[in-house]
């Protein structure tokens, strides 16, 4: 009962918060709708980018990895904050310089109309494919496996997965559709302080525990007796994530994720001017460096405590096994609340950034184009309501057999790449064309596509064979040749065919861009304790 309690508390807290914030906002034009009224702090924006990014495919996934394999899996944590660093220095300048309210449209500044459309398109394909339906289904598979949904309620598996779904999935577009960004961000922000604290908790209940009540000795031993698992390199036979991958396709990742992404960059984009963006952009990087403690230290703790248990095979199985060791009953509920919070927060926040994508870049260059504010908002309301239904329709279908981060990450990877090259291009160079933008959008998913998926066994042998290699080529690996072919086969289309047009910046004063004055001392203190983490890890 007390369980129960406390998550329907926790729960109607976050609800009550964004009510109260949000219910004066007129929500009648694109700005207030998709960008919270270019009103967000820095704190508002640091939370939502947090949540957006971590939910229980985080938390079990990469524990689980972790577990299996050893810390290396920390580097989608650590340099998340570098990229993070370059996203408040270099990209948020120029995006709220040019007022802004999607990625593609800059893409139509730079190029035409027609490659902002494509990017749209692409953009809200990789959501409805990769991230939407996945985040409803990992985050109802790991709350299944930490808190025994179905045995509690007397339910198949199958029964609970669904309900869980469809609950998640329904309170999470109520924010989406209703509330717009502002709703979506105030929500993060306090999930996001419930999720510090409960993710905190269990590596150091479990600490506790096994020091006997000495948090010190309990890392003192997990650490001497476990010590392998502490590699940061992952120079393990057959890593799970090879060090040499941090200078290939996690760079290309990285940029792209915290950069140039959609979903990531719009809460930065509703800063009320640049220097609440950096701030909030800068913070939300420290609470990354907090991210192993989180999501990889319990997963070696766990595996000091239950190896004799469980078996490799059983990975998935490690950080609920340890919550529910160590976590007090009285906790329970809220840490569930915390746990629901992470999957809405998520889901939210990308169902908020496919209706802008649609609303912007599709109803209003396409279907509509003398759209007025509400109609424009309308619009997006729709989008995100059949978003929803057809995430929560088709998220209980797809397989979730092996690593649920990897899979996730793959996804994803099939666009990055070509994406970013675009953006980069656009950016560093005058001579590249529209032709060749949309070249690459188009052709660069095809060939990542073509290599990992299509023929990726025959790519595999060949690769292999040509570096005299048995191990496995990782897919980030890939995923920084495709960027680099993208990239290729742009400069060559526009040496044939360069741009006709040459693209300035133009400062439309949407927000003031007076940078925060300690952001380059913050962006440096930040990328030597990333660097720092590598260094003193290192085995």
């Amino acid at each position: 009962m007390l369980a129960l309690a406390t998550f329907i508390g926790f729960t109607a807290l976050v609800a009550v918060i964004a009510y109260w914030k949000t219910k004066d906002d007129h929500m009648d034009s694109s700005d207030a709708y998709f960008l919270g009224g270019r009103s967000l702090t820095a704190w508002v924006i640091a939370g939502s980018l947090m949540l957006t990014n971590l939910s229980t495919e985080h938390l079990v996934g990469l524990n689980a990895d972790a577990f299996n394999h050893t810390i290396a899996v920390m580097a989608w944590e650590t340099t998340a904050a570098l990229a993070m660093v370059v996203t408040a220095l270099y990209f948020l300048p120029r995006y709220l310089k040019s007022g802004l309210t999607t990625i593609p449209e800059f893409l139509a500044n730079r190029f035409d109309s027609q490659t902002r459309i494509i990017a749209s398109l692409l953009f809200l394909f990789s959501y409805v494919v990769a991230i939407l339906p996945v985040v409803l289904l990992f985050g109802a598979t790991g709350l299944e496996s930490l808190f025994d949904v179905s045995e509690t309620f007397g339910i198949s598996q199958s029964s609970a997965i669904w309900m869980m779904v469809w609950g998640v999935g329904s309170l999470g577009s109520l924010y989406a559709i209703f509330g717009g960004l502002k709703a979506v961000a105030i929500s993060d922000t306090v999930n996001g302080v419930g999720f510090l604290i409960a993710g905190l908790l269990v590596p150091v209940l479990a600490l506790l525990m096994v020091g006997d009540g000495d948090l010190l000795g309990g890392l003192s031993e997990v650490y001497t007796e476990e010590r392998p698992k502490f590699d940061i390199t992952g120079d393990e036979p057959g890593s799970f994530l090879p060090f040499g991958v941090l200078f290939t396709g996690m760079i290309v990742n990285q940029i792209f994720f915290w950069c140039t992404n959609q979903s990531i960059v719009q809460r930065a984009l509703g800063a009320k001017n640049l220097a609440e963006g950096q701030k909030g952009v800068l913070i939300a990087a420290c609470f990354k460096l907090l991210g192993p403690f989180i999501i990889v230290l319990p997963g070696v703790i766990a595996y000091h405590m239950f190896k004799d248990e469980l078996g490799p095979e059983d990975y998935l199985m490690a950080y609920p096994m340890l919550v529910k060791t160590v976590l007090p009953d009285a906790l329970v509920g809220f840490f569930a609340a915390v746990m629901v919070g992470a999957v809405l927060s998520t889901f939210n926040s990308v169902l908020n950034s496919s209706a802008t994508l649609f609303s912007q870049g599709i109803y209003r260059q396409l279907i509509n184009p003398s759209a007025d504010g509400r109609a424009v908002v309308r619009s997006g309301r729709y989008c995100s309501i059949i978003l929803a239904l057809a995430a929560m329709a088709f998220a209980p279908l797809i397989d979730t057999s092996g690593s649920l981060y990897n899979y996730l990450q793959k996804i994803n990877a099939t666009f990055f790449g070509p994406m970013l090259a675009v953006i980069m291009l656009g950016m560093t160079t005058r001579y590249v064309s529209a032709f060749a933008a949309k070249a690459g959008m188009i052709l660069g998913p095809v060939i990542f596509y073509l290599l990992v998926f299509a023929f990726g066994d025959n790519v595999q042998v060949f690769m292999q064979g040509l570096l005299g290699t048995t191990e496995e080529i990782h897919f980030l690996h890939f995923l920084a040749l495709v960027f680099v072919l993208t990239t290729a086969l742009m400069l060559a289309l526009s040496k044939l065919a360069p741009a006709t047009t040459r693209y300035e910046d133009v400062y439309t004063h949407a927000v003031d861009i007076t940078p925060w004055r300690h952001a380059r001392t913050m962006g440096m203190i930040i990328s030597i304790v990333t660097i720092l983490f590598y260094v003193l890890l290192a085995q």
